[in-house]
């Protein structure tokens, strides 16, 4: 493959000229580099995008803002193909305040068509392609500048071969009959993006022993994690900087009342427990003023049910089975824990919030499961193969 010559855009006017070349397209390549260990959204450096014969290297700091870019971005008529785009996804949602529109996933879609879960860009590209991809700048700093040709020339290697990638997949997908099944993962992706941030009053719950605490204490933590949150935006800090989530455990399970009952907490800095100490104070009194009605509620700690343990077995079996029939992965269909849940559902399966009781999976795995665990069907081993065979019961007898 012979590389388009990369195009390094630094000013406004041509980043609006880029954009109307890239609207002459159906689709365009992007990625994203960014830097997020020293601020509360990672700082967006670089945007790669490549369609047709046009390639580009976008400095965002350059030029301050995505300008039309982001029309391009909402533009739902314009597929945009990403590799593993969850993270770029969000810096842009973070940037517009909407998620792109149209995006196809490649490593979703690899996934579906036997190329195993979380495969690497440049593992597929090897695969499909057969390019090699220099890995040197990995680990580059991309807030520098100026900027190496060698680094334009790594980020531009992310998108060049993404739409020959995108379109052998494509083409998989569709040889499979499995297009809407990605088109299903895309919206599944999208949905839990759009859930992630309008959640977050429960981003307490991600603090490592939260649902040991009691409720009350709980609601102290929830009180303590909002106002870190706010703060680590306001002062666009990572919010391990502020206070980190085992100080703020403890200091809800502690609940101290006085600035000298604050600053002896084990593990808060002394000048975070002076300046922002009234604060933290103020967030602790009102985690307390909560009524009971107001706390959150601890899950509780469920043993699994011991007679359901070889029931899981066989349909971690049933499942293994029905995923290598498909050539796709069993984990890119259901968790241990969610066939725990079956297994233990009984009289209620039909119930149960699992991915493979939904859309494509159960087609493909979650109606045999449902058989097997009423009894329809049976499980025998291949003598010659050893391969497991799934064989529906007669009823009749």
């Amino acid at each position: 493959m012979t590389k388009p010559g990369p195009h390094y855009i630094a000013d406004r006017d041509a980043l609006q000229a880029l954009c109307v070349r890239l609207q002459e397209h159906p689709r365009f390549a992007l990625d994203t580099e960014f830097v997020g260990e020293d601020s509360f959204v990672p700082r967006l450096e670089l945007i790669q995008v490549a369609a047709g014969d046009v390639s580009a290297v976008i400095d965002f700091p350059a030029i301050g803002s995505l300008g039309d870019f982001a029309a391009l971005l909402n533009d739902p008529g314009i597929e945009k193909v990403v590799h593993a785009g969850r993270q770029d996804l969000e810096l842009f949602y973070a940037h517009t305040g909407q998620l792109p529109a149209s995006v196809f996933d490649t490593q979703l879609a690899a996934a579906m068509v036997g190329y195993g879960t979380q495969v690497a860009y440049a593992q597929l590209v090897h695969r499909i392609v057969g390019a090699r991809l220099d890995k040197s700048h990995t680990l580059s700093n991309w807030s520098q500048r100026p900027l190496s040709p060698e680094q334009i020339a790594y980020a531009l290697d992310d998108v060049l071969y993404l739409l020959q990638v995108h379109e052998h997949l494509h083409q998989r997908l569709r040889s499979l009959g499995r297009l809407d099944w990605a088109q299903e993962e895309f919206r599944r992706l999208e949905a839990k993006l759009m859930e992630a941030s309008s959640e977050a009053g429960l981003r307490y719950q991600r603090v490592r022993g939260w649902d040991g605490l009691k409720p009350k204490s709980a609601a102290v933590l929830r009180e303590l994690v909002n106002w870190r949150e706010g703060e680590a935006k306001r002062r666009n800090v990572p919010r391990g900087r502020v206070v980190r989530d085992e100080v703020l455990l403890e200091l809800a399970r502690r609940t101290p009342a006085t600035p000298a009952a604050l600053r002896a907490t084990r593990g808060l800095h002394a000048s975070e427990a002076e300046k922002r100490g009234e604060a933290m104070l103020a967030a602790i009194k009102a985690g307390l003023a909560l009524s009971p009605s107001e706390w959150p509620e601890i899950p509780r700690e469920r043993k699994p049910e011991p007679e359901a343990a070889g029931l899981v077995e066989l349909l971690q079996a049933v499942l293994k089975a029905c995923a290598l029939e498909a050539e796709i992965a069993p984990s890119l269909l259901a968790s241990a824990a969610d066939l725990q849940q079956l297994a233990e559902a009984k009289g209620r399966r039909e119930s149960v919030d699992v991915p493979v009781l939904q859309g494509w999976r159960r087609a493909l795995a979650g109606e045999t499961l449902l058989k097997v665990l009423d009894g329809a069907v049976k499980v025998r081993v291949e003598p010659q193969s050893g391969r497991l065979r799934l064989e529906a019961i007669d009823p009749a007898g």
